[in-house]
């Protein structure tokens, strides 16, 4: 079981910028492929980035392509998405999730691949 909480949401005004943060409970943390997800209401859950277990692969959106980086630190059982150059319609609830299953994650991985999810965090982005 694992457990995922994430911060470093908030509001920001256009072409601010904003560091997610989403801390994983339990010792196998660099054995799960991790992925941001976003969700606005009325629409479906949609893919941000992923990163592999290691770290060395990482896909991205077309949508934040060049504005957002994934990364990991094992040893702080953390995953990040930096956020650059933030857009009106970057607003959303946004989730980290985990997956155990041992696949080559990317952009078209399907939304239930992902074992574990956050409860997520708000992030606004003002015109």
């Amino acid at each position: 079981q694992v457990q995922l909480v994430e911060s470093g949401g908030g509001l920001v005004q256009t072409g601010g910028s904003l560091r997610l943060s989403c801390a994983a409970s339990g010792r196998t943390f660099s054995s799960y492929g991790m992925g941001w997800f976003r969700q606005t209401p009325g629409k479906e859950r949609e893919f941000v980035a992923c990163i592999s277990r290691g770290g060395s692969s990482t896909y991205y959106a077309n949508s934040v392509k060049g504005r957002f980086t994934i990364s990991r630190d094992n040893a702080k059982n953390t995953v990040y998405l930096q956020m650059n150059s933030l857009k009106p319609e970057d607003t959303a609830v946004y989730y980290c999730a985990a997956t155990y299953l041992r696949i080559t994650l990317s952009e078209s991985t399907p939304t239930n691949v992902y074992n574990y999810w956050g409860q997520g965090i708000q992030v606004t982005v003002s015109s």
